[in-house]
C-alpha cells in the first residue's frame, strides 16, 4: 500500500512504482518491451496486420462467427512506450469476452515521432480497418474505438477526424483514465505531483515529449463534442488526469452525448498492470460488458 494515498492493497508493488521518463528511457523500454511475450494464444488467435504501413494485430476470438463487431484499441504509455504485458491480456479478454475481433494499433512513438505522428497513424489503421472489414470479418457497421491513457487521447482524435473525413462513426469511444487535457490545471493534476505509476510531473514530461513545441488543441479544448458516439469513461481514485476525464465527461453530457462514468476507488493510474487485483478484474468485467452491449445495439440497428 502507498504510504501517503490509501491505495487498495492487492495492488502491491505498483502503489509504490513510478516509471522513469527521461530522454533515453522510452528507447530502452521499447526495446524490452518488443522482447516481452505477448500471451496471445488460448481462447484467442492474433495475426499481424500492415494497414497501410501501420502495423497492428487483429486478435479474434478462437471460436467465433465469420463476420464480427471489432474494437480498434490503442495502448497507452506516455505517447513514448510501446504496448506492455497487460495491454495484451486485455484485449484478449476483450476479444474472448466481448465476442469481439480487437485491432491493437502499434503507432509511432514519441519524442522520435512527435503530433501529429502517433495520431495519424492511429487514424490510418481506423480508416483502413473501414475499407478492408469484409476482407478480415469484420461488421464495418459494428466497430468501437478505445484507449487507455495517452491511447484515450488518440481514440478521440480518432472520433474527431472520422466526423471531418465524413467517415462511419464508432458505435462507442471507451475512454480508459485518459489523458485528455495538455493545459494541465485541474484541481487532481495540482493534487497529484506525486502519485505512483503516474503524475504531473511525469505528464509535463509527456507533453513536452509528444508536442515536441508544436501548437496543440487538446481533446478538452474542443468546444464542439455534440458528434461523438456514446462513450464508457473509467477514472482512477489517485490519478492526476482524473478530474479531465470528469470534466470532458460533463462536457460530452452537456452536449447530448450519453455517457457512462465509472469512477474507480482505491486506485492508481495504470492500475491494470496489476491483473490479479480483483479490482482490476471487477473493471475489465465492466468495460467488456459495455462492448456487449455497444455491439448488441449496433447489430439492432444494422
Amino acid at each position: 500500500m502507498s504510504e501517503k494515498y490509501p491505495i487498495d492493497k492487492s495492488f502491491g508493488i505498483f502503489s509504490r512504482f513510478t516509471p522513469p521518463l527521461g530522454r533515453g528511457v522510452p528507447a530502452l523500454a521499447r526495446a524490452a518491451l518488443t522482447l516481452c511475450p505477448k500471451g496471445l494464444h488460448g481462447s484467442v488467435t492474433a495475426v499481424k496486420l500492415n494497414c497501410c504501413g501501420v502495423r497492428t494485430r487483429l486478435i479474434s476470438p478462437r471460436e467465433g462467427a465469420e463476420k464480427m463487431p471489432c474494437l480498434v484499441y490503442f495502448h497507452g504509455g506516455g505517447f513514448v512506450f510501446k504496448a506492455a504485458g497487460y495491454h495484451y491480456r486485455n484485449v484478449k479478454t476483450y476479444a474472448a469476452q466481448a465476442g469481439c475481433r480487437v485491432l491493437l494499433v502499434d503507432y509511432r512513438l514519441a519524442p522520435k515521432n512527435p503530433y501529429p505522428a502517433p495520431v495519424e497513424d492511429c487514424f490510418a489503421a481506423y480508416s483502413f480497418l473501414l475499407t478492408h472489414a469484409e476482407a478480415y470479418g469484420v461488421d464495418r457497421n459494428n466497430i468501437a474505438v478505445g484507449g487507455d491513457s495517452a491511447g484515450a487521447c488518440l481514440a478521440a482524435e480518432v472520433v474527431r477526424l472520422a466526423r471531418e473525413q465524413q467517415l462511419a462513426m464508432p458505435r462507442l469511444c471507451m475512454l480508459i483514465y485518459p489523458v485528455l487535457d495538455a493545459r494541465m490545471q485541474t484541481p487532481s493534476m495540482k493534487r497529484f505531483s506525486d502519485t505512483p505509476m503516474w503524475n504531473a510531473r511525469l505528464n509535463a514530461k509527456m507533453w513536452r515529449y509528444y508536442l515536441n513545441g508544436q501548437p496543440y488543441s487538446s481533446p478538452s479544448e474542443w468546444e464542439d463534442v455534440s458528434y461523438f458516439p456514446p462513450v464508457y469513461m473509467e477514472t482512477a481514485e489517485f490519478d492526476c488526469l482524473h478530474d479531465e476525464g470528469i470534466q470532458f465527461a460533463e462536457k460530452l453530457r452537456a452536449q447530448g452525448v450519453r455517457v457512462a462514468v465509472n469512477e474507480t476507488h482505491g486506485t492508481m493510474h495504470g492500475y491494470d498492470i496489476a491483473s490479479r487485483s480483483p479490482i482490476t478484474q471487477e473493471h475489465l468485467v465492466r468495460r467488456t460488458a459495455a462492448l456487449r452491449a455497444a455491439f448488441a445495439e449496433g447489430r439492432k440497428q444494422g
